[in-house]
């Protein structure tokens, strides 16, 4: 995203694919799209196909190693936290993006970011 999303940490969107690839990637960014004014953001991606899916969008991507240690610690971090829901859930697939949902909803409005001086990202939007 944008610099002054990315001040803001709001997770727009989280999904989970059984499969990788730029159609899973093409299919996540078409709900996003849908969703959220994102015309003018520009995504950090780790790999060439997320450009390409990006392209697709008419939407801007590039690959950023200067600050690829602060988004592959957050990827590090929800997926710890994908490995520890999928150690013990045996529900169905629409009940596992029902959670994830939930899950946005905490990061966004409950829980505190350092970065954010305790703030949430929610918060940060209101004022």
């Amino acid at each position: 995203m944008t610099s002054e999303q990315t001040k803001r940490k709001l997770l727009l969107e989280v999904d989970v694919f059984s499969r990788r690839g730029t159609d899973p990637v093409a299919a996540f960014l078409h709900r996003l799209t849908q969703k959220h004014d994102v015309a003018d953001s520009v995504f950090l991606v780790d790999a060439g196909g997320y450009l390409t899916a990006l392209s697709c969008h008419d939407l801007s991507g590039r690959l950023d190693y200067r600050i690829r240690n602060h988004i592959e610690k957050w990827f590090q971090t929800v997926t710890m936290r994908i490995d520890r829901f999928h150690s013990f859930w045996r529900g169905s697939q629409s009940s596992a993006k029902q959670r994830l949902r939930r899950f946005r909803h905490h990061y966004n409005h409950e829980r505190p970011n350092q970065a954010l001086d305790g703030r949430t990202p929610a918060e940060v939007i209101q004022n």
